[in-house]
């Protein structure tokens, strides 16, 4: 076990370095950099004379010795090679720099903006299980039913409507749009949320939360519900079900003691998977659509931005979370079923 996790571990360098390789050589060739940000900002603001600093003379632009000062500000004024050695020498230390933009770490906004992205998550991938797995398991128990084709037809709608277009309905419907405001558009929390009691806290966040989550969750029912369906189905055709039914086994101890562990083998194994893309597929649109200052919110901005810093660092946590979370997969894999073995695994 230990040596096949100390593999798994050392692939993932190559990889982590292949993917900011390829990220910092499209950068190289994207127009409209921090200098040329800055530039821009100067001569919007040209009329007030001056900005951070430097002067901007209409028609004649900005003088060269200034624009040297900005790209020695930012960084480019050094090599390609020289800056790439430099950034993976960061990444190796977990030193993600500084924003161009916040002037802040890139450290402190990830943490900054971890909490809705956590929440978004959590309650995403609750939801989703908490309820697509007992339906699954409904479906499979009543296979061919009516009950089994109405909420088929239910999810597999749910599943054909992109995220952002049911939460556009929803802040249509239900954020002030066009009809009744009954939530609010930004935020966690309400301003007043320090003052409010333990259980007006509850309610407060509850509230904010209830049409981000929503529009996250549907989407999701579909692929669960049917692998939990198929997963039992199949169990339940099997020749040890028959024969424990031909011992007299009572169909309640057939279902939960033999076909549940074995069917949820595919889900308890994508739990990781599942539990980390909650807090990332889709919370780009979610956040942006919602004015949640999330994770996906801050990697959208900083692209626009041409914020590299936080862009390759982003880009850098996301990539080993999700190499991590492989990993955690594979182990789970063996801890639900033990007669699984690292050495077919590496094979």
């Amino acid at each position: 076990m230990f040596s096949y996790i100390l593999k798994r571990l050392l692939l993932m360098i190559p990889t982590l370095i292949g993917v900011l390789t390829v990220t910092f050589v499209v950068i190289q060739f994207v127009p409209g950099g921090p200098v040329e940000q800055a530039v821009h900002d100067l001569r919007k603001a040209s009329e007030q004379g001056a900005v951070a600093g430097m002067t901007y003379r209409g028609s004649s632009g900005i003088d060269p010795q200034q624009i040297a000062q900005l790209r020695a500000q930012y960084g480019f004024d050094k090599p390609p090679l020289t800056r790439y050695v430099s950034m993976l020498g960061q990444f190796a230390r977990f030193d993600l720099g500084e924003s161009y933009f916040w002037h802040q770490s890139v450290w402190s906004l990830v943490v900054s903006r971890l909490p809705v992205s956590i929440s978004i998550g959590v309650w995403t991938f609750l939801i989703t299980y908490l309820i697509s797995v007992p339906l699954g398991v409904a479906k499979a128990l009543w296979e061919g039913s009516t009950f089994d084709l109405v909420t088929s037809i239910v999810v597999l709608v749910g599943y054909a409507i992109p995220g952002f277009v049911l939460g556009v309905a929803l802040l249509v419907l239900f954020g002030g749009g066009s009809f009744w405001h009954l939530f609010p558009l930004r935020h966690l929390v309400s301003d007043n949320f320090d003052q409010l009691s333990l259980g007006a806290k509850i309610a407060d966040y509850l509230w904010h939360i209830t049409l981000p989550v929503l529009a996250s969750v549907v989407g999701s029912f579909a692929v669960v519900t049917m692998l939990t369906k198929h997963a039992f189905l199949d169990q339940i055709r099997r020749q040890y079900v028959l024969t424990a039914r031909a011992k007299g086994l009572t169909e309640r101890r057939v279902l939960f003691r033999h076909v549940f562990r074995n069917a949820m083998l595919p889900l308890v194994v994508g739990f990781p998977s599942a539990f980390i893309g909650a807090f990332f597929a889709g919370s780009l649109l979610i956040e942006t659509l919602f004015s949640l200052e999330g994770l996906g919110q801050l990697s959208y901005e900083s692209v626009i931005r041409r914020d590299y810093p936080v862009v390759l660092g982003t880009l850098y946590l996301f990539t080993l979370i999700g190499l991590a979370t492989r990993l955690l997969s594979d182990l789970c894999y063996v801890w639900v079923d033990p007669r699984i073995r690292f050495e077919s695994m590496e094979s």
